[in-house]
């Protein structure tokens, strides 16, 4: 009999339980909540050597990117995004096959896993609907027990903060994620969880990075947290990072969502460090006959410096970086130009550009400005002829002539 392959729900692109309506991707989509962290299989379309079987070996992927790898030892047909029931610490879990063929030899290559090791459990089979339905009850429980699990934490006074739960797929066992700044005795804890959820309790401790990856959430650069979306290795990040990009040392700007220095930090790092090698010390004075200069910034895109004669700390000076490493060249030789002011001019200043403020050229309020403008014009209307009548007194022949036009005006509407 030909094997079932179920596929799981997706909420996101309206997919339902065995069938993809939406995007045809059976649950791998990347629209967040359905394929967080995907990967392309850039050796799918590739056919094996002659006489080589496939690697056995796939990768599984759970909730919040929780990603591990399990042996196919029944050599079922598997496909990427296929939902699969796996080996558990006591029972079976569910999960979505995320990579599979010879990249997942590179992923534990690069992971650090041994192709024999006991991390590398078994395949059991394809996930029934009985499977799924199980699984989604055990999912719909997981906001409930963690605001019970909190505050059962508050009431035992505990340092710790419980940010996530993850149901196996079988409904026996959840893992409580925490935070906390040192070690927490929740022994009584877990005792009067396993009494109230009736399921096996076990607490995960993570930092707050890792509280940041599976909460998810929107940076400041408008787009998804990095964490969440595609990074799954934290380096650490420093205030060196900051000062080597000429960023302000502001702390509310360079930290991110989890309170951390931003992951961002060291994309261009590695790009800034390589510029910066051209330009001179910080510590480094230029040294003339007028006085000894020192720096005060620098601009690693324009290649210019800004210094200052330590008795005018006030007055910028600004040069080419070519200038600087000449006259710093000079003073090694023990020559001394007469002024930084002599080097002002040998640059040449870059053209500006009509266009370079086409954002700002219309503003949000043209439309309510024309509006008052006509009103305006109407009181300074008014204002010219009440000053006109005050100017030009009536006369006892206009005020004849506005008393019959009045008595017509009446006389006609009676008609």
């Amino acid at each position: 009999m030909p094997e079932k392959k179920y596929k799981m729900a997706c909420t996101n692109c309206s997919t339902s339980v065995g069938n993809a309506p939406g995007c045809k991707s059976k649950g791998a989509c990347s629209t967040g909540n359905c394929g967080k962290m995907p990967v392309f299989n850039w050796l799918s379309n590739m056919s094996l050597p002659a006489g080589k079987s496939p690697f056995d070996i796939l990768e599984v992927r759970f909730k919040n990117g929780r990603k591990e790898f399990f042996k196919n030892k029944n050599n079922l047909n598997v496909h990427m995004g296929d939902s699969v029931a796996v080996e558990g610490t006591s029972g079976h879990d569910i999960g979505i096959v995320s990579l599979k063929g010879e990249l997942v030899r590179l992923q534990m290559r690069k992971k650090k896993v041994n192709i024999e090791s006991k991390e590398v459990k078994t395949l059991y089979r394809h996930a029934t609907e009985l499977d799924l339905q199980k699984w989604e009850t055990a999912r719909n429980r997981e906001k409930e027990c963690m605001y019970r699990a909190r505050e059962m934490a508050s009431n035992l006074n505990l340092d710790m903060k419980i940010g996530d739960v993850e149901f196996q797929g079988d409904n026996t066992k959840a893992i409580f994620y925490y935070t906390s700044s040192g070690r927490v005795d929740f022994r009584e804890l877990i005792k009067q969880m396993a009494d109230e959820f009736k399921i096996r309790i076990e607490m995960r401790q993570i930092g707050v990075r890792q509280e940041a990856q599976r909460m998810g959430g929107i940076g400041s650069c408008g787009r998804e947290l990095c964490c969440s979306s595609w990074l799954n290795d934290f380096r650490s990040v420093s205030t060196s990072a900051a000062r080597y990009q000429q960023l302000s040392l502001n702390p509310q700007k360079l930290a991110g969502q989890c309170g951390k220095l931003k992951c961002c930090l060291n994309y261009e790092l590695d790009m800034y460090v390589e510029a910066i090698k051209d330009f001179p010390k910080a510590n480094v004075k230029l040294k003339t006959k007028k006085g000894d200069a020192f720096m005060q910034k620098m601009d690693i895109f324009r290649r210019k410096l800004w210094y200052s004669y330590t008795s005018e700390p006030s007055n910028f000076i600004e040069l080419a970086l070519d200038k600087v490493q000449e006259i710093i060249f000079e003073n090694k030789k023990g020559n001394h130009p007469e002024s930084l002011e002599m080097y002002i001019n040998t640059f040449v200043e870059e053209p500006k550009h009509d266009y370079e403020n086409v954002v700002g050229q219309d503003s949000i309020t043209r439309f309510d400005k024309k509006g008052g403008r006509k009103k305006s014009k109407k009181k300074h209307t008014h204002k010219k002829r009440f000053s006109k009548s005050k100017n030009n007194p009536p006369t006892e022949a206009n005020v004849k002539l506005d008393n019959n036009s009045r008595k017509k005006s009446k006389s006609h509407d009676k008609k």
